[in-house]
């Protein structure tokens, strides 16, 4: 290669051997970004406090602090949890969405309530609607439980009198007594069952009225403020 080529390009290849001779962290300063910091890190093993500018592995789920070089603070990491406290939290966030996702469903509902309902009345009786239905439910077992009840007395009767007249009481006679008493005993649980729903219903009447009025209002109180003329400023005479 002639000299003059070989000059002309060593004049061009010159700048980029500079370029790349050029330190990371200068050309890191020079874009104008920042360059690596190291950390100081401080953290409790067997008792005593330990402080380096490395974490061991086995330190890397503790609790620890974190400084600058220049001993400023910078932060704090709270230890690892355990599976078991993992486990608790994970259960704790899911109990606390499924009652956000209750409260959203009861306010939906509380909504389409007031919504489907145009006057206190109108809800007031479709809750007697519910009482009614009910009450004839609960008369309807309270017979049922009489009915069971007296059956199982004349199946028992007749069995003690066949003992007494010294008859056996038959297997069948036996099966019968029994799936009467068990018939009887699911009535009376039903019709207890009944009885409490009767009771709170009165008390969901209170409670969903009282809402109800609390959302009527709530609705009422901004048309009230819009349809409020505003005063006109006084003006001295």
């Amino acid at each position: 290669m002639p000299n003059k080529t070989i000059a002309t390009a060593t004049l061009l290849l010159a700048p980029l051997l500079a370029l790349a001779l050029v330190p990371i962290d200068a050309h890191a300063q020079k874009r104008g970004a920042q360059p690596k910091t190291k950390k100081l890190y401080c953290w409790e093993q067997n008792g005593a406090k330990v402080c380096g500018d490395a974490l061991p592995a086995e330190a890397a789920g503790a609790r620890r602090s974190e400084f600058s070089t220049t001993g400023a603070h910078t932060g704090e990491i709270a230890r690892a949890m355990t599976p078991e406290e993992r486990a608790a939290a994970e259960a704790a966030a899911k109990a606390e969405r499924e009652h956000a996702e209750s409260e959203k469903m009861r306010f939906l509902r509380e909504m389409a309530m007031a919504e489907s309902y145009a006057t206190e009345e109108d809800l007031r009786k479709s809750f007697h609607e519910r009482i009614a239905l009910l009450d004839e439910s609960l008369k309807a077992s309270e017979l049922g439980v009489v009915g069971l009840r007296q059956s199982l007395v004349a199946l028992l009767r007749q069995a003690g009198e066949n003992e007494l007249a010294g008859k056996p009481v038959t297997p069948v006679a036996r099966a019968n007594i029994a799936k009467q008493h068990a018939e009887l005993r699911r009535r009376e649980r039903l019709f207890a069952t009944q009885r409490v729903q009767r009771a709170s219903l009165d008390e969901e009447l209170e409670s969903v009225l009282t809402r109800y009025r609390e959302i009527k209002q709530g609705q009422r109180a901004p048309e009230s403020a819009a349809a409020t003329p505003a005063q006109p400023p006084a003006t001295g005479g």
